[in-house]
């Protein structure tokens, strides 16, 4: 991969991780102020949610795990992210 375009990459990552971030702690205050079980569940969704950007992001930089294990890492937490999320939606 070129320079500009890892560049690009990492960028990117990073305001993904910043959007995530930011809507977890939105949907955390939302449960502190509320105290319902679908915005707690929401909370942690999207924690997981921000959790598989950041596995993935560091992982691949920082191990020798090749690009198809990176992403089934990151993965697996976007599948419990959105299954929390889904919950809190069905109950």
């Amino acid at each position: 991969m070129t320079a500009h375009w890892e560049l690009a990459l990492i960028l990117v990552r990073i305001l993904l991780l910043v959007m995530g971030l930011a809507t977890t702690a939105i949907s955390a205050r939302a449960y502190r102020r509320e105290k319902t079980r679908y915005l707690r569940d929401a909370t942690i969704g999207f924690g997981f949610i921000t959790l598989g950007v950041l596995i993935e992001g560091v992982l691949y930089q920082l191990t020798r795990l090749t690009l198809t294990q990176v992403h089934i890492a990151e993965s697996v937490a976007l599948v419990v992210g959105l299954g929390v999320l889904l919950r809190s939606f069905i109950e």
